[in-house]
């Protein structure tokens, strides 16, 4: 059994620790404010742009010349996978269900004979998939020290897939993130990028009859816009992990903040317990110690 000594320090250490998860639960609650307020805000652009490049594959899937950032190379045999995770812990399984999707969908890919890169965001990502698919990670990206992520953030990614599409390194992409539903709940999503899916059965954009023309024409457009809507989709990824990243690290905080006060219950027990053995103890002596006196 420890000593009364090992008992205090044992107390005092988790006291400790119970300060630490309560004020990184505050600074998580704080920041989600903010963060939940961005994902919100960019939700409703990001799903209609998305609209748009589903209409949009599904009137060009027929062209020879369809851009490859919405049409793909026309090929299916290499695939980049794009996790997005934090780059801190303590978030409980927020960053492992991330690495495990990707996981379990890169060995579905590969099962299927075909070849996958990936592309992590984030250093949490990076380090869980370097135990088993390390030599499919082509880079990485990392957004440590930055206090606010930007739209240009987004562009480094997005400019990092157009290239590598470019150059005929990969076919298609897919982008992994968690989508923010609450603070207790974020969902693991799993978005096609290139090339573009097309639009669910009666789902589309109505054009009401009208007659479009371009200026300066359409494939200028295209050049110019197709890069941003690729921008805008990897950002929305980002704004939402940022929120469920500090949703997750308020709900286990607060979890270990719980836990850390049953154990300083019962750990202050076992002590009063142990003190109150020792009083008995040295009771008995005293009045054994009397009596053969």
């Amino acid at each position: 059994m420890p000593s009364l000594k090992d008992l205090r320090v044992r107390i005092n250490s988790v006291k400790s620790t119970q300060k630490i998860t309560s004020a990184m639960k505050m600074v998580a609650a704080s920041k989600l404010r903010r963060a939940q307020a961005q994902a919100e805000a960019a939700r409703p652009y990001a799903e209609r742009m998305e609209r748009m490049l589903r209409a949009l594959a599904a009137s060009v899937s027929d062209m020879p010349n369809a851009p490859p950032l919405l049409a793909g190379t026309g090929k299916d045999q290499t695939w980049l996978l794009v996790p997005v995770t934090a780059d801190r812990g303590l978030a409980g399984a927020f960053n492992a269900n991330i690495g495990r999707h990707t996981r379990t969908l890169a060995r579905r890919l590969e099962a299927e004979g075909k070849t996958v890169k990936i592309l992590p965001v984030g250093r949490k990502g990076r380090d869980y998939l370097r135990r088993e698919l390390a030599s499919r990670i082509t880079g990485d990206i990392s957004y440590a020290g930055k206090r606010r992520l930007e739209f240009a953030d987004a562009g480094e990614v997005s400019e990092r897939i157009t290239a590598m599409l470019n150059a005929g390194e990969i076919d298609g992409c897919i982008l992994i993130y968690n989508r923010f539903r609450s603070v207790i709940s974020q969902i693991v999503t799993e978005q096609q990028l290139i090339p573009a899916p097309p639009p669910p059965e009666g789902e589309g954009i109505e054009l009401g009859g009208a007659t479009y023309e371009f200026e300066p024409d359409e494939e200028t457009i295209l050049a110019r816009l197709l890069p941003q809507a690729l921008a805008v989709q990897v950002f929305r990824a980002l704004l939402e992990s940022a929120a469920g990243e500090h949703g997750a690290r308020m709900t286990a905080m607060d979890n270990a903040t719980r836990n850390a006060g049953d154990m300083i219950k019962r750990l202050t027990l076992n002590y009063n317990r142990a003190r109150q053995a020792n009083i008995t103890k040295e009771l008995i002596e005293i009045i054994s110690g009397a009596e053969a006196v």
